[in-house]
């Protein structure tokens, strides 16, 4: 979508939503392991291993090396997987697993920039076909995410291009807001999570939502709004994308293709 001449007031506007622990109550890859499990694309032990993660995840939130640890079985979970069972699977525990843990401070948040004529993307290093589900299933704009790999109709249990954590998540919504003609100064950014600071550092307007303790030392220092699941937060971050977010162009297009890939 390219920008208009008539000038910056016509440029779109993006707002960018990390999925883990900002959008969502943990993990929602591991929602969609589980139901690997019960199909029986996967054991036990898989299971529990994953499980164990996720508890972690919600506890304590992001750690470098159980991060990588987490990609090593995800990628071994979904090898051998047709290439659509991702989108199946999550379709199939979207409602079931993953709606009701879903924040719904966070999800209203994403309304209002709906409202806006925003557009708004999910941005998550979950594998691109789960992130999409959601983001349609709440009729937001699109999903930007990880991609895997598949040969013959079946995933390889490689990544297909880089995954979309830490920087790599700035690289790509700067990619996306160059395609859409969008100026990040007037865009958006949510997470909770320390290795999304390249992100939220990269927009005009960022909020940490229930962030882990680096992010949120980092937010204090440089002045970030911090919205907690708490009443009084939630209505002054509310309050603060109806006055202070522009409004974009009235036609501006909330509909388009939900799942894109990253970079």
């Amino acid at each position: 979508m390219p920008a208009s001449d008539t000038g910056s007031a016509a440029r779109p506007i993006v707002a960018f939503f990390d999925v883990d622990n900002t959008l969502l109550h943990g993990a929602s890859a591991f929602h969609v392991s589980r139901a690997a499990w019960k199909r029986g694309h996967v054991g036990v032990r898989d299971l529990l291993t994953f499980g164990w993660q996720q508890l972690r995840f919600v506890a304590v939130g992001e750690n470098v090396k159980h991060f990588a640890s987490a990609q090593e079985r995800a990628l071994g979970l979904a090898k051998g997987l047709p290439a659509d069972e991702l989108t199946n699977l999550a379709d199939d525990v979207y409602e079931r697993e993953i709606e009701s843990r879903l924040w719904p401070e966070t999800v209203e948040l994403a309304r209002e920039h709906l409202r806006k004529g925003h557009e708004v993307w999910l941005i998550t290093a979950t594998p691109v076909d789960i992130a999409a589900v959601i983001a349609r299933r709440l009729g937001l704009t699109g999903a930007l995410g990880t991609m895997l790999r598949s040969e013959d109709g079946k995933l390889t249990g490689e990544f297909d291009g880089p995954v979309l954590h830490g920087a790599r998540k700035a690289v790509a919504a700067k990619e996306l807001a160059a395609a859409l003609g969008a100026d990040l100064a007037d865009c958006w950014a949510y997470s909770d999570s320390r290795n999304d600071i390249p992100l939220l550092e990269l927009v005009g307007n960022r909020v940490v939502v229930n962030p882990d303790a680096t992010l949120a030392a980092h937010a204090r220092t440089h002045g970030w709004p911090i919205m907690r699941f708490d009443p009084a937060s939630i209505r002054a971050t509310v309050k603060r994308v109806r006055r202070d977010a522009r409004a974009a162009r009235p036609e501006a297009d909330t509909s388009s293709n939900p799942k894109r890939q990253a970079g």
